[in-house]
């Protein structure tokens, strides 16, 4: 694994997720890739040499089933699943909503454990075992610099659900583990570089400048660095590693 292997990527038409889909791909694994904007899904899809495309809303878990049966049938089972998928917003404590907290537990935490528990399913009927990777974030470690607290919140729910489904799911031969990516430059980051730095009154460029500064390494992540992560956990050499928050941030958050 992962070449020839079935994977389902969610959240893949932008981002880490769009990064996984190309190094699933040069993998040479066989793909589902998944996204509410079907056609951000289709433009991966088709960059990546192809692949099932399907459009789910993975906060809803009657669209959850339906993307993961999607992604069996079409595939002929499922060997890895990425639950990438998520949503989040720049906003102090103290100016979060009700709306706000729902619509990020929504996909975030919510989202995340339904997917998880719709492959796990698909996973043990199949008999040969699998890998489900959970795109966690250092947020939920702590990291001063999240983009909230809600956001936190529900990241921090899912380094906590890896390690439960890990042990529920070890008797099967199904690996969990969850990547936890630092300042990682998507288009969702981007936007809350704008946001912030209009909210500071400071050029994008500087706002930029201050959230690499206090990487030990220098650097913010590429997709790409996430990516690669993904691929070594659904692969032979990882085989032993299970229950287990990987943190890619350059060395940013030391637990």
């Amino acid at each position: 694994m992962p070449k020839d292997k079935a994977v389902l990527i969610t959240g893949a038409g932008s981002g880490i997720g769009e990064a996984c889909a190309h190094a699933f791909a040069v993998a040479g694994a066989r793909l589902a890739l998944a996204d509410i904007d079907r056609v951000a899904a289709a433009n991966v899809a088709k960059a990546c040499g192809g692949a099932i495309v399907i459009e789910a809303d993975c906060g809803d878990v009657t669209s959850i089933e339906a993307m993961v049966d999607a992604a069996v049938g079409g595939l002929g089972g499922l060997d890895a699943a990425v639950n990438n998928a998520g949503v989040t917003r720049h906003a102090d404590i103290m100016e979060l909503t009700e709306a706000d907290w729902d619509r990020i537990h929504r996909v975030n935490a919510k989202g995340v454990f339904f997917c998880l528990q719709s492959v796990a399913r698909r996973m043990i009927a199949q008999g040969r075992g699998g890998r489900i990777i959970n795109i966690a974030s250092i947020a939920g470690r702590g990291f001063r610099g999240t983009s909230n607290a809600a956001y936190a919140a529900s990241k921090g729910a899912v380094i906590s659900l890896t390690k439960t489904a890990a042990q529920q799911l070890g008797r099967y031969d199904i690996n969990v583990n969850a990547v936890c990516p630092g300042v990682t430059f998507t288009t969702l980051v981007e936007q809350l570089i704008r946001d912030r730095s209009a909210a500071r009154g400071i050029p994008i460029e500087e706002m930029r400048r201050s959230m690499e500064t206090p990487i030990p390494i220098g650097r913010g992540n590429d997709p790409v660095d996430i990516a690669e992560l993904c691929v070594f956990l659904a692969g032979p050499g990882s085989r032993n590693v299970t229950g287990q928050a990987w943190n890619v941030d350059g060395g940013l958050i030391t637990s």
